[in-house]
């Protein structure tokens, strides 16, 4: 078995040739938010993963294994729900509606332009059923946002931001 207890989040800082070749681990949501478990990459290999306690595993993430060797984490498909605005019969915000719901209820939420998805639960799924909205089930991977004051904020840019920018408001109205 091959210890495990380094990991680089979006592969930071490795060269994109090394992270191409690298073994994989495809895990669920489930797997990918524990600190501690086991499993087997794409070579074979029994990995045995310790990492700080709160850590959490996202789809591009390296893993680096005691001998040196990386794996890459990649989010396998799983049972999802994917909510979607209708056209016929909503209304633009519905989409947004619906993410208040569920983050009311603490739910774990991917959120994407057209899309929210979330891990099946049928009391929610016909709560937006209700609400007007599409819901379908489908397998995909699932990448919940990480809250507020989570690391990474639960997706990735692939750049810097700059926070200390003006936004040319003129607020004596």
């Amino acid at each position: 078995m091959l210890t495990v207890n380094k990991h680089l989040p979006a592969a930071r800082g490795l060269a994109p040739a090394l992270v191409k070749r690298a073994a994989t681990v495809s895990l669920d949501w489930d797997t990918r938010s524990k600190s501690r478990f086991d499993a087997h990459d794409s070579a074979s290999r029994h990995i045995a993963v310790f990492l700080p306690r709160g850590s959490v595993l996202r789809g591009g993430d390296v893993l680096v294994a005691e001998d040196g060797s990386l794996i890459r984490v990649e989010a396998a498909p799983q049972a999802v729900l994917q909510v979607r605005a209708c056209a016929a019969h909503g209304t633009p915000i519905d989409l947004l509606r619906a993410a208040y719901h569920l983050g009311n209820r603490h739910v774990q939420l991917e959120v994407q332009p057209d899309l929210l998805q979330f891990e099946p639960d049928p009391v929610l799924r016909d709560m937006l059923r209700r609400l007007h909205l599409i819901v379908t089930e489908a397998h995909a991977p699932f990448e919940p946002e990480a809250g507020a004051y989570g690391e990474g904020g639960g997706h990735r840019h692939g750049h810097a931001h700059d926070h200390k920018h003006a936004h040319g408001h003129d607020h004596a109205h």
